[in-house]
């Protein structure tokens, strides 16, 4: 009688590491991980010694010292008693400020632009070509140095707004006034305001978050919550019936009568600008840094974002376009509901890189004195302090935070809109 039994299990040997294909990738990978870190620690350490001996021990003590500058363009309180951490802070600001108002005016422009290069108007298209070519072959900071130089020979001076012989006149009903010095616009007020809330303290990073904005974003989301609810319910009764109930008048009665509540209750008003002495008083400043940065970063970046979305486009059949139109679709219906969301997949990749671009092109923004985070933490404050290596490793950690808080966004929009495979 014959008894199969198990072969005996092979015992585990060093040599098995070099010799097994089962385990020689993962020494090798573990060896390139050791030797990496050893390579990184003997680079940090000696770096560290060598400005032990210069006198320089890396600190970040400098952090806490009085700024001793000012900043032009900021959102919160700031003098120049305050310490290089706040600077830095409201640079940091600044640089979202720039990147948040460029990254939504480039979409815009970008999207409107690459579909209009298709259009079948020849100088339409010609048109959005020379736009396209124009500025993506020119580097961003002569656009921004020209914006700039735009804004302040050709808008006229304060001056030019008074007396009897003004040259020049406020805007949209004498509320907004736009000078070689920036633009003036009614700031937002309220008579009966719920105050701030500190956070932080007296900290260096403290900053003031007004009750009011947390009403009205709470007030703002419970709306859109509502109104979804709504739309979800049309959805259903649709589904049944297959008839869709008419919601416009709901969606807008939920959206804009809660709201409309809150800023009578809060008192709300407008402060407008007014010429006093030499310079407009009151109202929100928008410095010519900050608009001609804001600009030439959008249009740059926008040249860029039309050829993806232009790609996007021509990537889906033509075939989608002859069946739309042959149930009696409208061109623009047909681009709006079919063919762009389609596209999407296909742009929202690559348009996740022209966003991190335009952040990072953003450190121009010194050339035309627009105070971001590269101004105040890498520019200033390494300057007085000459902190060169603390400086600079703040500030790429800076950027790199925002990066990746970018591309989470972008990564998970693009998980919603992907194609779901069954």
């Amino acid at each position: 009688m014959t008894t199969i039994t198990d072969p005996p299990k092979e015992q585990f040997r060093l040599s098995m590491l070099i010799y097994d294909t089962r385990y020689r990738s993962m020494t090798i990978q573990v060896v390139a991980l050791i030797g990496f870190m050893l390579l990184a620690a003997w680079l940090i350490n000696n770096t560290i010694q060598n400005l032990t001996e210069l006198g320089k021990p890396v600190e970040f003590g400098f952090l806490v010292e009085p700024s001793s500058y000012d900043i032009n363009q900021r959102l919160l309180e700031y003098t120049s008693r305050d310490t290089h951490l706040r600077a830095s802070f409201l640079g940091l600001l600044n640089t979202l400020v720039v990147a948040v108002l460029g990254c939504i005016t480039a979409t815009v422009v970008g999207v409107l632009v690459g579909v209009l290069r298709l259009s079948n108007n020849w100088l339409i298209g010609r048109i959005m070509t020379v736009y396209v070519e124009m500025f993506r072959n020119v580097p961003v900071l002569l656009w921004i140095v020209l914006a700039m130089a735009i804004l302040i020979e050709s808008l006229p001076a304060p001056r030019a707004f008074r007396g009897e012989d003004a040259t020049a006149t406020m805007n949209l009903n004498d509320t907004v006034a736009v000078t070689n010095r920036g633009i003036y616009i009614p700031e937002p007020l309220f008579s009966r305001s719920l105050g701030d809330v500190h956070i932080f303290g007296q900290s260096s990073l403290r900053f003031d978050i007004s009750l009011d904005l947390i009403a009205i974003l709470i007030v703002l989301g419970a709306s859109v919550f509502a109104m979804r609810r709504v739309a979800a319910r049309a959805n259903a009764v649709q589904e049944a019936t297959g008839d869709r109930p008419t919601i416009w008048y709901i969606e807008l009665g939920i959206l804009f009568i809660p709201m409309i509540a809150l800023l009578v209750a809060l008192g709300f008003h407008l402060g407008y600008p007014e010429l006093k002495g030499f310079n407009f008083k009151g109202g929100t400043h928008l410095r010519n840094s900050l608009i001609a940065l804001w600009l030439a970063l959008s249009l740059y970046t926008a040249a860029f974002i039309a050829e993806i979305v232009r790609g996007g486009i021509l990537a889906i059949s033509s075939g989608q376009t002859e069946a739309a139109a042959a149930l009696g679709l409208r061109p623009g219906k047909i681009m709006r509901l079919v063919i762009l969301p389609q596209a999407l997949r296909v742009i929202i990749p690559p348009m996740i890189s022209n966003y991190l671009n335009l952040t990072k092109n953003s450190s121009l923004a010194i050339a035309v004195g627009y105070m971001d985070i590269t101004g105040t933490l890498g520019g200033i404050t390494m300057n007085q302090t000459g902190r060169e290596l603390e400086c600079i490793l703040m500030l790429m950690l800076c950027y790199l935070a925002i990066s990746l808080s970018i591309s989470a966004v972008m990564n998970w929009y693009n998980e919603r809109v992907k194609l779901v495979e069954r």
